[in-house]
């Protein structure tokens, strides 16, 4: 069954009112305070929602239900670690950036260590959200594609040629709302967008619950419903090697979650649009609950779906999909029914937009705030530092369109692939921010070379298998708390040498 007119109506009718909303709810900015802080007016719960929204993005979407349809649930026990690590966040480092006004979340390193600290964290910030973003702006062309490839005129083009228009059609009308309504307009098309697919989710969960086939048994499924690894192997290597172990799971989770929320621009830009500490509390705690249920549902449509097609390998040849992400989009574009496809498919690009918007606002203005201004020492009119912001937020539209091209060969989940490579840096700013926060001694120096020697350990960890052809050293869950480990004890041992020499 094809995409029909009415399905294609439903979507472009869906963009069209999301970057409405999101261009009018941002309101008339004035300053870059307007256009990347929302004035410290947002409500905690929007700000909640916008949170969930913006991790959540098409990787969800599309990456979970095809790895339980290839694996299982362990994927779910990262949440115990997403929930625990915003309790952290919410009573460790909130309260250090709601002291002052701080304007990005590497503004707490600048006042911590130094200004140069502050460059070269929000720098590395850019890299890795480009890279990570990338990847998910990908993964939302997926669904695209494959509705383009089974209409007529898209029959002679080439498969980069599709996937080209499908990224710059979304890449297009996410800039349309973060260009006009900055942070604000972000947040709340992102309340909307987070209802919509999961709206949409819930939607094709009752039809594949309607539609399995009169054999399906649950017991059928067996230890594809297992959420728990208690298999941590039989050696050191193979603890720190096996994917999704309880431990690595909740560590992973821990550490990852405390990273992209409590020192990734990305979502500390929300958390400071709320005026006061317990509002941003509670926006960053609740996130986490909602998270964990949206795991739930989406693992849950991966086993519904290995049901439905009757568990067919995706290195089968006769199956119709091939890639774990293309195997969701395929049923939403042939087995479901006119009409309810086209929200579904609204709901996708809900996701993916609402991650992709907060993307390009983030990494603008952390160009801005973090390393334009605090390199231009004369005052500027706010008007022309409005108008810079929206130029850099152009540039960024542009730079996060071509790096997802690059992904187009991709062959693996690329939910894997996006929170490996977030967690290569991760380590290394999370470390220091928790330098900053637990330790008065480490001096600007010393914090920037344990926080390199974070990022360098873990690339040297990624490389070396890859270029010798062996297995991975560690599991990619591990990645964070590695790099943390490296760069406070390297951080403080430094020091230590330091002061002793200078005793």
């Amino acid at each position: 069954m094809a995409v029909s007119y009415i399905d294609l109506f439903i979507i472009i009718i869906y963009l069209v009112i999301v970057a409405l909303i999101g261009a009018l709810s941002g309101g008339k900015q004035k300053s870059t305070k307007d256009y990347f802080m929302g004035g410290k007016n947002v409500p905690w719960w929007a700000v909640s929602f916008s949170i969930v929204a913006a991790e959540t993005s098409s990787l969800t979407f599309i990456s979970l239900p095809g790895l339980a349809y290839v694996a299982n649930l362990n994927f779910l026990q990262l949440a115990i670690g997403y929930i625990i690590a915003r309790i952290l966040v919410a009573y460790l480092f909130l309260p250090a950036y709601h002291k002052g006004e701080l304007s990005t979340a590497y503004t707490f390193l600048e006042t911590r260590f130094g200004i140069k600290i502050r460059r070269y964290a929000s720098t590395v910030f850019l890299f890795t959200r480009v890279a990570a973003d990338g990847v998910r702006l990908f993964s939302t062309a997926i669904p695209l594609a494959l509705i383009f490839k089974s209409t007529a005129y898209f029959a002679d083009w080439s498969n980069f040629q599709i996937y080209t228009v499908a990224i710059i059609l979304i890449a297009s009308v996410s800039f349309i709302y973060t260009f006009t309504g900055g942070v604000k307009g972000v947040i709340w098309a992102d309340v909307l967008q987070m209802f919509i697919y999961i709206g949409g989710a819930v939607l094709a969960t009752i039809i594949l619950i309607e539609n399995l086939p009169s054999t399906f048994q649950w017991s059928a499924l067996g230890d594809k419903t297992e959420v728990f690894n208690l298999n941590f192997g039989n050696s050191i290597a193979d603890f720190f090697n096996k994917p999704y172990t309880l431990i690595a799971s909740i560590v992973g989770g821990i550490f990852l979650s405390m990273a992209s929320h409590g020192t990734d621009q990305l979502i500390v830009q929300r958390l400071l649009t709320i005026k006061t500490l317990k509002g941003s509390q509670k926006a960053i705690i609740a996130s986490g609950i909602m998270v964990a249920i949206q795991f739930v549902l989406f693992l849950i449509v991966g086993l519904l779906l290995y049901g439905f097609y009757n568990g067919i390998s995706i290195t089968d040849p006769s199956s119709p999909f091939h890639k774990p992400d293309e195997i969701f989009p395929y049923f939403i574009i042939h087995e479901i029914p006119t009409g309810v496809k086209g929200i579904i498919i609204a709901g996708l690009f809900a996701a993916a937009m609402s991650t992709l918007a907060g993307s390009i606002s983030s990494l603008s203005s952390s160009v801005m705030l973090d390393l334009y201004k605090p390199i231009k020492k004369e005052e500027t009119n706010p008007q022309k530092e409005l108008y810079i912001s929206r130029v850099v937020t152009v540039i960024w539209a542009v730079i996060l369109s071509v790096v997802a091209l690059l992904f187009i060969q991709l062959q693996q989940s690329v939910v894997e692939i996006a929170l490996g490579i977030a967690s290569i840096t991760y380590g290394g700013l999370l470390g220091t921010f928790l330098l900053g926060l637990f330790n008065k001694s480490v001096n600007e120096k010393n914090a920037m070379i344990g926080f390199s020697l974070g990022i360098l350990t873990m690339v040297l960890i990624i490389l070396i298998p890859k270029l010798t052809g062996n297995p991975p050293i560690v599991h990619w869950t591990w990645y964070v708390a590695i790099g943390s480990s490296v760069t406070i004890i390297s951080g403080i041992v430094l020091q230590k040498i330091l002061d002793i020499k200078n005793s």
